[in-house]
């Protein structure tokens, strides 16, 4: 079988960018085959701009207050991916619901990440709403974007215990650290090959029989 060529990523980012970082880390250290041709930001002001740019990766801005109405904005940055022939677009804190124009542009091709384990908790205030709710046990997602909010087939997730002790940017942080190792993951699985959705479902093909330890919170005697 042909070795399969490096995954085209467009990453769409708003903020300062951590999880581009894990995704490009993770292709500089030959986990993933993978290249990102474009990075784009809805603002200029995004810190992950010049994360992307210290690795040589190009940047555009585009301001969704330029644009009428949603669909014009995604029109735009469908526009500028699809001109640097991305395969696979990666929202990588972007923080702009997607409409029916670039989800048909790039059908069953656009991956999120949520901080919290889906679909409890959907939004922006995952880790907040998991302490509020007093679950014992949070995490994050992955997921194929649909129209909705967080509301995708789920690829994969991570666990992590709620302690007695945390905030909600105390416990952010511990989940953003799974985050950052799920993403590019997903990623890989994705660039291999190996997802395939079913309905609601992602189904992996040649995942671990084997299952993981269960995680107990608080843990048992």
């Amino acid at each position: 079988m042909a070795e399969r060529p490096p995954l085209k990523l467009g990453v769409l980012i708003s903020g300062r960018g951590s999880n581009l970082q894990a995704i490009i880390d993770s292709i500089e250290r030959g986990e993933l085959k993978a290249e990102i041709p474009i990075v784009i930001s809805n603002r200029a002001d995004a810190r992950g701009l010049a994360r992307a740019e210290k690795h040589g990766i190009e940047t555009t801005v585009i301001d969704h207050r330029k644009f009428a109405t949603r669909e014009d904005f995604d029109r735009a940055v469908a526009a500028a991916l699809k001109a640097k022939s991305v395969e696979l677009v990666i929202c990588a804190g972007f923080m702009r619901l997607l409409s029916h124009v670039i989800l048909e542009a790039f059908p069953n091709r656009i991956l999120n990440t949520h901080n919290a384990l889906l679909p409890a908790f959907p939004g922006i205030h995952g880790p907040r709403d998991a302490i509020e709710h007093g679950v014992k046990i949070a995490g994050c997602t992955v997921f194929f974007v649909t129209e909705g909010i967080d509301t995708g087939p789920i690829v994969i997730q991570a666990a992590v215990p709620v302690l007695p002790s945390d905030d909600e940017e105390t416990l952010a942080a511990r989940i953003v650290e799974q985050e950052h190792r799920i993403y590019p993951y997903a990623i890989r699985l994705y660039q291999e090959g190996r997802l395939e959705i079913s309905g609601r479902k992602v189904i992996v093909r040649d995942a671990p029989s084997d299952p993981p330890a269960p995680i107990v919170n608080p843990p048992l005697p």
